[in-house]
């Protein structure tokens, strides 16, 4: 089973607002099996509206439409969809008092223009939105199954989970699609391709793979395609295990694991608390451990030592270790993480110090180059990184990394190496 995304609106096409909608509708298809091939983003016109959708490809069985359904004059989905479905527009009572319902809510009384919302389509089925004024609509034309949802993010994602994904698991067909995905931190892309080459070489035509890289990170994603989703499944799961082989502990989490909240979950585990001394990351290292809800079950709190002044009257850093070594050196980030654990009474603590840029770096010392530290109960141990030339990936790779020393240990392997 096939789908199509068609999103409408002038305001994602100039880069306004970030188009989430059709994320969503794509996660919640790949769930079931079911494979989107084809996304456009339109503006929110009669003729590229029709014309997207006389251009759906002939295998397609689901069309979904997102935008384009407010109440001003510049929303005109709903008199398209009218001409293309065909019918007229016609009052439906119970829309209208949905809305007047929402309004008294808000202890306000709907415009005209709100209670224009009401209208839809007669040749739609009307699915109640409980989040807005605009109903989804599913439409039915030569066997294939059309629903249209408004823009506002909330709303869709109602309209998706609630209304039509019910829906759609009820109809009869094959969903033969299977994705799992490994995250990786700390290897780039080509690195990880030479590791995996003679294993990928083998992967039977069912199974394929694809390498999704970030800053720091690579998610590899493995498709299984047979007659079942649950076929396509075991083809998969007979993979991973030669996967997690090849990698061990490179591989930190699956799907929609973050590496936080992975480190989070294995302190918990271990009772135990963690702290941050931060220099280059300036506290980024932090916002990642307490962007994790329940975060406060283990992290105590976070010293951004950015000057040197800082280090020593609130770390303790050695004036004679500053002067000789620098501020981006292993016994300076050593003496951070040593202290940032002993002076907030935590099991580990992490540390960073290093050139993130674009400026302050030398021959020895380009940008880039960055010391952490892990402080823990069997001392301190550190690695020097050369991470690049771009500034806020130095921070969030310096970040990154800071979290996947801690999660080594917690899981028992060897720190990561040095790529300075």
């Amino acid at each position: 089973m096939q789908a199509e995304i068609i999103v409408i609106g002038d305001e994602i096409l100039i880069g306004q607002t970030l188009d989430t909608n059709s994320q969503l509708i794509a996660t919640e298809l790949n769930k079931r099996g079911i494979q989107v091939h084809q996304k456009r983003v339109i503006a929110d016109e009669r003729k590229p509206i029709l014309e997207a959708l006389e251009q759906v490809h002939p295998d397609t069985h689901l069309v979904f439409l997102t935008g384009g359904l407010g109440p001003t004059r510049d929303d005109i989905t709903k008199q398209t969809l009218t001409e293309f479905f065909g019918g007229t527009l016609a009052h439906h009572p119970e829309v209208e008092a949905q809305v007047r319902a929402l309004f008294a809510g808000f202890k306000r009384t709907p415009t005209e223009a709100n209670l224009q919302q009401a209208y839809v389509p007669s040749s739609c089925t009307v699915l109640p939105n409980k989040r807005g004024t605009a109903p989804g609509m599913r439409f039915k034309k030569d066997g294939r199954y059309y629903f249209s949802t408004p823009g506002v993010p909330y709303e869709t994602e109602y309209l998706v989970k609630e209304e039509i994904m019910p829906w759609i698991d009820q109809l009869p067909g094959a969903r033969g699609l299977f994705h799992k995905t490994f995250l990786t931190q700390g290897y780039p892309e080509s690195i990880l391709a030479r590791k995996l080459e003679d294993w990928e070489n083998q992967l039977p035509a069912s199974v394929t793979l694809a390498y999704l890289p970030s800053p720091g990170q690579v998610r590899l994603r493995l498709s299984g395609h047979s007659h079942s989703t649950e076929a396509a499944q075991q083809l998969v799961h007979a993979q991973e295990e030669k996967l997690r082989k090849l990698l061990g502990p490179i591989i930190f989490g699956t799907d929609d694991d973050t590496l936080p909240e992975v480190v989070g979950r294995l302190l918990v585990e271990h009772s135990a608390t963690l702290s941050t001394a931060e220099s280059c990351t300036g506290g980024y290292l932090a916002h990642q451990i307490t962007s994790v809800p329940g975060s406060s079950r283990y992290f105590q709190g976070s010293i951004i030592s950015y000057s040197n002044a800082i280090k020593q009257g609130h770390l303790q850093v050695s004036a004679a270790d500053l002067a000789t070594y620098g501020a981006v050196s292993q016994p300076v980030v050593e003496q951070m993480a040593r202290a940032a654990r002993q002076n907030m009474g935590t099991d580990y603590a992490l540390a960073s110090s290093g050139v993130a840029g674009p400026g302050g770096g030398s021959a020895q010392k380009p940008v880039g180059y960055t010391w952490l530290a892990l402080a823990g109960p069997e001392g301190v141990s550190s690695v020097v990184f050369h991470f690049g030339q771009h500034r806020q990936r130095n921070i969030l790779r310096s970040s990154l990394m800071a979290l996947d020393m801690l999660r080594r240990h917690l899981e028992g392997y060897p720190l990561p190496q040095s790529s300075a």
